[in-house]
């Protein structure tokens, strides 16, 4: 069987800004990078469930801000109609060593993700994937860690040309969750917003160092960096910690029509530095 094992690390700058300034940032960027291959006009849906133990431990310790800390997840790309147990998702282990994040992952059915995740069964596996997949089973059984939260909110992409390989800059809107109804495919889930939905979070991926040019961009339009977990926005939203900021339905904002497809504007003519808006 071929590994479907995919594993990186990345540094993260993340930033809160408007959804009217994240279009003219994201025309700007495009005149030094490429839209992701993936990732087609108008983006496309992430979502994720998150597994957590009763205490709610991989939460508190990204409050605690520890330094060493992980998250799994399953993972799926693209819309939820038609989510089926044969659907492709990743199940994911996310962690961060000091500054540096982490990923893992392995490319499974949703039915056979859901019999890892959930039903703490072992699942064929390649040779390779083995100590993933074990590693998987032991966090599940060790922690007793259960579905607690997904997320979702649809993405845009661009990745970095020539020097700029390793580079990759992603713009994330309408981002909501909710605690309850887990399977993906649950028809009219109660998701709520969890970062308001006239903002959007703005993420610079880079697998070494932040190119200069675009720490400049980010200071010329007055970007500040922000802590900011989905998967804690979403824990948050619901009152299942004691932090709860945002309780904002999603049918109360729906969607834009969406736009004709068309290719990426190139920036007009210099102007004044827009206001990031964000506190």
């Amino acid at each position: 069987m071929a590994s479907r094992l995919h594993a990186f690390n990345r540094f993260e700058l993340k930033y809160l800004v408007p959804v009217e300034q994240a279009a003219a940032i994201r025309d700007e960027l495009a005149e030094r990078m490429d839209r992701d291959a993936h990732s087609p006009v108008g983006g496309y849906g992430v979502w994720s469930l998150y597994y957590d133990t009763p205490r709610l431990r991989f939460y508190w310790e990204k409050i605690e801000g520890l330094k060493f800390r992980r998250k799994l997840r399953i993972r799926h790309y693209g819309g939820l109609d038609g989510v089926t147990d044969d659907s492709p998702v990743c199940v994911e282990i996310k962690q961060r060593v000091n500054r540096v994040t982490q990923k893992r992952r392995i490319t499974l059915p949703y039915g056979t993700a859901r019999q890892l995740c959930d039903g703490r069964e072992a699942v064929d596996h390649s040779e390779r994937e083995g100590a993933f997949v074990q590693e998987v089973l032991d966090l599940v059984v060790r922690l007793d860690l259960r579905a607690t939260a997904i997320t979702g909110y649809q993405r845009e992409a661009l990745v970095g040309r020539g020097s700029d390989t390793g580079l990759r800059v992603t713009f994330d809107r309408r981002v909501r969750g909710r605690d309850r109804d887990f399977h993906f495919g649950t028809p009219t889930p109660e998701n709520r917003f969890t970062v308001p939905p006239h903002m959007s979070i703005m993420e610079i991926k880079v697998n070494e160092r932040t190119p200069h040019w675009i720490t400049d961009l980010a200071a010329r339009r007055n970007l500040n960096l922000v802590r900011v977990s989905k998967y804690v926005q979403s824990i948050e939203a619901f009152g299942l910690a004691p932090r709860s900021v945002f309780h904002v339905n999603e049918a109360d904002f729906p969607p834009p029509t969406p736009p004709e497809e068309q290719p990426l504007r190139k920036r007009p003519a210099p102007h004044a530095p827009l206001k990031a808006g964000a506190k």
